[in-house]
């Protein structure tokens, strides 16, 4: 059965935080509860996300694409580098800097993630046009330019 929205009113009082605040905790809450029967987190799948395509990447560089702290980005590398599904390596061009490469582990783990953010990313949009999804994806990353990290 395909979802249909209610209409919102035009009006200035859709109360746009509230909604965008109550559906990410719902969203967030169905991913972790899709996650934890691999021993994932939202955290862990965004950084297995980021390495399938920049594998070898700065620690300084997946913090900066994922918006956390460098600081948040090494305990999660901590984590997952336990858990065996990323490892670090000495940059050949600066043995004090490490890269970050995923483990045969982390590549079944992503895989396994990738197939979740498909079911998501389905029912996030079932219901709506291609020109509505377009234009939800445009205002949400306007987002992070409208409030700059701080």
């Amino acid at each position: 059965m395909k979802y249909i929205p209610a209409p919102m009113p035009p009006s200035p009082h859709r109360r746009l935080f509230f909604l965008l605040s109550a559906g990410a905790r719902r969203v967030q809450r169905w991913i972790d509860a899709e996650l934890a029967g691999r021993g994932l987190t939202q955290a862990q799948s965004g950084l297995l996300y980021f390495l399938g395509r920049d594998d070898g990447a700065l620690i300084g560089e997946a913090a900066e694409a994922l918006d956390v702290a460098p600081s948040a980005m090494t305990g999660l590398v901590d984590r997952m580098e336990r858990s065996g599904l990323v490892e670090r390596r000495a940059d050949p061009a600066d043995g004090r800097a490490q890269r970050l490469h995923l483990t045969d582990r982390g590549r079944e783990a992503r895989a396994f993630a990738l197939d979740g953010l498909r079911t998501l990313n389905a029912t996030l949009t079932d219901g709506f046009t291609e020109a509505e999804v377009d234009a939800i994806a445009r205002w949400l990353a306007s987002l992070q330019t409208r409030f700059p990290r701080r």
